[in-house]
């Protein structure tokens, strides 16, 4: 009976069910410069111009530029290199992987002669929109010590268990770890259990260990200096397919509309172990793993227009509207300590899964300009602008807080991108610069983006082959965790990228 009157309350306390955080609607909101390698040896200034397959995840009316159908495949190799900083600690670590990330066929079908509607194109290209492969680590001495302990992950489990009743985070008489974890999860939520494996863990202590009411607690781990060995790996992709129409209207007008299927497929693992000498402890080390798997999926429109003012001089507009998304999420957790108890370990071997969400990213704006120097080249510029402050999780009701700090914390962000191309016979030589400003309104937490690209390309009539070297930068100071233990690695990261496309007429 009580412990149905206790999963009755937590019913109506469902809000602490969900553990979702503002990097998870950032992740999924933003989008890294993919596709074809024409399009990315411009640094994806192809607003204005069309007549590239990854154009069309840009200006759908990019496809009406095709004289003839067309299609592409391109395959990439992305190397990710973190130099991290953590106190007294300086780390260093490379990822790389291989991918088809672009594919895509679009096909021209002229109209008659006495129609303004020149031709029509169908096309549908499948984008990798972002690559989540990533991996990182930060060790140090933390010695941020303010006389409490908020720079020991004890406080995180201190900062979710203070106000919380005893009987709420610790087992039953004879009930096991895990059943009182997945118990403890269905009746409060997340919040609920990470007290659970404080309390379980002896990291925590009740004022009155006799009391299923006690609501305040005090920490085993004494405060001091920390020793802090933090690992973080990532890996999966936001994809997206296109279904492309578009038309040409007379000689200079360009219109189109594409309907966007988006999936994601994202997995992380973050490990901590902590190590004191302090004064004090009674829990000296502290190993604290966790395993998140996501994915989801998407519907999001763009409609855009290209238009030639002149035969060098064209325009180009876009609108992205919002992504609307419907995530499932999972985790699992590990904790063990070690001090005057002995080794400790609290591994529930318990799958969380959480209640399907909707994440609604904001929604985009861009302007292209773009001149053509007859057959000889080109130059292009893209400009655009996002709101992240309107990023929204969804159900309202459940997400409120978060989504209030978002629209704090979050601001809107411009891109520009810039890119020209030079042509000698068959070779065609080509170059770009990208800057992305911050989404964070404090510019640090996720810093501005500086990218640059070079690629050639060579025509052997029908076919195209095209290869692209392109780089970025960008740094972030990123919070251990959300809760509790908040300082901070700083962490400086190059995008590296060489990406080869094969293109053809059919």
């Amino acid at each position: 009976m009580k412990k149905l009157s206790l999963l009755f309350i937590g019913i109506l306390s469902m809000s602490s069910v969900y553990a979702q955080d503002i990097s998870d609607a950032l992740r999924y909101s933003q989008s890294e410069i993919q596709g074809t390698a024409r399009f990315r040896a411009l640094s994806g200034a192809f607003g204005a111009l069309g007549g590239d397959m990854s154009a069309v995840s840009i200006n759908p009316a990019s496809s009406a530029v095709f004289t003839r159908s067309h299609a592409s495949i391109t395959a990439s190799n992305l190397d990710v290199e973190n130099n991290t900083q953590y106190f007294n600690g300086l780390g260093n670590s490379n990822e790389s992987n291989f991918d088809i990330n672009q594919g895509g066929v679009a096909f021209v079908f002229a109209s008659n002669n006495s129609s303004p509607w020149r031709k029509f194109t169908l096309a549908i290209s499948y984008e990798r929109t972002n690559n989540y492969d990533d991996n990182w680590f930060a060790f140090g001495n933390n010695t941020n010590d303010d006389g409490q302990f908020s720079n020991s992950i004890a406080s995180y489990f201190y900062d979710f268990a203070d106000g919380k009743r005893l009987d709420e985070i610790s087992a039953f008489p004879g009930e096991s770890i895990s059943d009182a974890y997945l118990d403890i999860g269905d009746a409060f939520g997340f919040a609920h259990q990470q007290a659970f494996l404080g309390f379980e863990s002896f990291i925590l202590e009740p004022d009155d260990i006799n009391d299923d009411g006690n609501t305040t607690y005090f920490s085993n781990v004494a405060s001091g200096n920390f020793e802090h060995d933090y690992s973080y790996f990532a890996t999966g992709y936001n994809g997206k397919v296109s279904f492309n129409f578009a038309a040409q209207y007379e000689d200079n007008l360009y219109l189109g509309l594409n309907l966007n299927s988006h999936f994601i497929d994202y997995q992380r693992t973050n490990l901590l172990f902590e190590d004191n000498t302090n004064a004090g402890s009674t829990v000296n080390y502290i190993e604290f793993e966790n395993n998140l798997s996501t994915t989801g999926n998407g519907f999001s429109f763009q409609v855009g227009g290209i238009m030639k003012l002149s035969p060098e001089f064209r325009v180009g507009l876009t609108y992205d509207s919002p992504t609307w998304y419907s995530i499932d999420e999972e985790t699992t957790q590990y904790l063990a300590t070690d001090g005057d108890n002995g080794f400790i370990e609290v591994f529930p071997d318990v799958v969380n899964i959480y209640p399907r969400y909707r994440l609604k990213t904001p929604s985009k704006v861009t302007g292209s300009l773009a001149y053509v120097f007859s057959n000889q080249g080109l130059i292009s510029f893209d400009y655009s602008k996002k709101d992240y402050s309107k990023t929204e999780f969804r159900p309202q009701q459940d997400y409120n807080d978060i989504n209030t700090a978002m629209s704090n914390v979050l601001t809107d962000a411009s891109t520009y991108r810039i890119g020209g191309e030079y042509k000698v016979k068959q070779f065609s030589f080509r170059g770009g610069y990208r800057f992305e400003e911050s989404p964070y309104a404090d510019g640090v937490t996720v810093g501005d983006l500086n990218g640059y690209s070079l690629g050639i390309g060579y025509n052997f009539g029908n076919t195209k082959l095209d290869l692209t070297f392109d780089e970025s930068e960008r740094s972030f100071e990123t919070p251990l965790y959300n809760v509790g233990l908040i300082d901070t690695a700083t962490i400086d990261r190059k995008n590296s990228n060489i990406t080869l496309s094969l293109s053809f007429n059919i």
